[in-house]
C-alpha cells in the first residue's frame, strides 16, 4: 500500500475535527443555555475556564501517558474519554453541572494534540512535518466550521441535549478506524519497505536506550521549550476566544439569531482551515529557499503574525459581514501561525520526547487561555467586546518577537541523566 503516512495523517485530521466539534458544541448552544439557565457572561466564562483548567493540567500528563502507552493505545484512550464526557453534558442542569462535565471533557481532549504531534514525529521526515501538521490542524477549523450549522440544526430539531449526545457519539466511530488501521511504522502490515526507508532517512536519529532517562527534566531545561511556552501562553487565548465567544458576540452585539449563527458563524473557521494548509506550505516554501527547518518555522510565524491586528478593526466595523470578514483574516492568520508553532516540539526534540515536550507547551497555552477566558467574561459584562478584540490583535506580534530571539536554530538533544 502506497503513501500510508498520508492515510495516518487523515485519521489525525478526523480526530482533531471531532475534538473541536465536541468542544464547540457548547459555544453554539450557549445562547440557548444562557437564556434557559439565566447565565451571565461571567458564568459562561467560568464554564469555559473549567474546561481550560483541566485541559491545561492534562496536556503534559497526556503527553507522558501517550509516550508511555504508545500512540495507538494512548490516543484511543483519550478519544474514548472525551466522547463520554461530551455526552454527559446532556445531564447538566446548572452552571456547576456544565462546569463539572466541561472539566472532564478537558481531561480527555488534552490527549489529541500531544498524540497527533507524536504520530507526525513517528511517521514523517523533517521536511514534511509542517505539511502534515498543517493538514491535521485543519481539523481545528473544520470542527469549528461544522459545529454552527450542525449543532444549531440539532438543537432546533431535537433539543440542546441531543447536540451533545450526537457529537459525543461520533468519537467512538473514529476509535474503531484508528485501532483497525494504526500501527507504528516498523510494525505496520501495509507499509512498504521503500516508504519506511523514506520516512527514516529524513528523520533525526534518536538516542540509544541508555540515554533515555530524565526526559521531563531535560525537556524543561531547554530555553527553546520555555520560549514556545511563553509564546503559546500569549497567543493561544486568541484562538480560544474566537472558538468559544464568537457565537455569543454575534448574538449580543450583532443581534444574530440561532439560525443566523448556524448560517454564518462557520465562515471564520473555513478561513482557518485554509490557513492551516497554507501554513504548512509556507514553511516548506521558506525551506526550499534555503532556510533551515527552524528558521523556516520562524519566518512562517512572523508572516502570520502580521495578519492578526485585523481583529482590532473587526469589532469597530459597522457591518456584521465586514466584522466576520476581518475575524476570518485573523482566524486564517492564527492557523497559519499554528502550523509551524505546533510542529516545533517535534523539530526540536527526539521522537520519544515529542509528546511530552508538546504537552508542556500546550499546557502553557491553555493556562493562558483559562486565565484570559475568565477575564473576558468579566470585561464583557462591564465594558464590552472592544478591549478584548483590541488586545487579541496584538498578542501574536508580541509572541513572534519572543520566538525569534528565544528559540535556537538546531534540534535539541536529550542528555544522559
Amino acid at each position: 500500500m502506497k503513501n500510508v503516512r498520508w492515510y495516518i495523517v487523515t485519521l489525525l485530521l478526523l480526530a482533531t475535527t471531532i475534538n473541536y466539534l465536541d468542544r464547540q458544541a457548547l459555544s453554539i448552544a450557549a445562547p440557548v443555555l444562557r437564556e434557559i439557565y439565566n447565565m451571565s457572561n461571567r458564568d459562561y466564562g467560568t464554564i469555559v475556564s473549567a474546561f481550560l483548567l483541566s485541559y491545561a493540567i492534562m496536556q503534559p500528563v497526556a503527553g507522558r501517558i501517550i509516550d508511555w502507552l504508545g500512540t495507538r493505545r494512548g490516543f484511543s484512550l483519550a478519544v474514548i474519554w472525551w466522547s463520554i464526557a461530551n455526552m454527559l453534558h446532556a445531564l447538566a442542569g446548572s452552571v456547576f453541572g456544565f462546569a463539572a462535565f466541561r472539566f472532564l471533557l478537558g481531561i480527555g481532549e488534552a490527549g489529541n494534540f500531544p498524540g497527533a504531534i507524536k504520530t507526525v514525529a513517528e511517521w514523517f521526515p523533517s521536511k514534511e512535518k509542517t505539511v502534515a501538521t498543517g493538514i491535521f490542524n485543519v481539523g481545528a477549523g473544520a470542527g469549528a466550521l461544522i459545529a454552527p450549522p450542525l449543532v444549531a440544526f440539532i438543537i432546533l430539531k431535537f433539543g440542546w441535549q441531543a447536540a451533545f449526545l450526537f457529537t459525543g457519539a461520533i468519537g467512538f466511530l473514529w476509535v474503531v478506524l484508528w485501532l483497525a488501521f494504526y500501527h507504528p511504522p516498523e510494525k505496520h502490515p501495509k507499509l512498504l519497505p521503500e516508504e519506511l526507508e523514506y520516512i527514516r532517512s529524513g528523520q533525526e536519529t534518536d538516542e540509544p536506550e541508555a540515554q533515555r532517562k530524565g526526559v521531563v527534566k531535560e525537556v524543561l531545561s531547554s530555553r527553546s521549550l520555555w520560549s514556545i511556552m511563553v509564546a503559546r501562553f500569549i497567543s493561544d487565548p486568541v484562538w480560544t476566544f474566537y472558538v468559544f465567544w464568537l457565537p455569543n458576540y454575534l448574538k449580543d452585539v450583532r443581534d444574530f439569531s440561532l439560525v443566523q449563527i448556524g448560517l454564518f458563524a462557520w465562515i471564520p473557521f473555513l478561513a482557518a482551515d485554509v490557513g492551516s494548509i497554507a501554513g504548512g506550505a509556507l514553511a516548506a516554501f521558506y525551506m526550499k529557499k534555503g532556510l533551515s527547518v527552524i528558521a523556516s518555522r520562524k519566518a512562517a510565524m512572523c508572516s502570520a503574525a502580521i495578519l492578526m491586528p485585523a481583529a482590532i478593526f473587526a469589532v469597530r466595523a459597522d457591518s456584521a459581514m465586514v466584522a466576520l470578514l476581518l475575524v476570518s483574516v485573523a482566524a486564517f492568520g492564527h492557523q497559519l501561525w499554528a502550523a509551524s508553532l505546533l510542529t516545533l516540539p517535534a523539530d526540536l526534540f527526539p521522537k520519544r520526547a515529542a509528546a511530552s515536550a508538546y504537552g508542556f507547551t500546550g499546557s502553557a497555552g491553555q493556562f493562558g487561555a483559562m486565565l484570559i477566558m475568565w477575564l473576558v467574561g468579566f470585561v464583557i459584562d462591564r465594558v464590552g467586546y472592544v478591549p478584548v478584540f483590541t488586545v487579541a490583535g496584538f498578542m501574536h506580534p508580541i509572541a513572534a518577537v519572543i520566538m525569534l530571539f528565544g528559540i535556537k536554530t538546531t534540534r535539541q538533544g536529550i542528555k544522559r541523566a
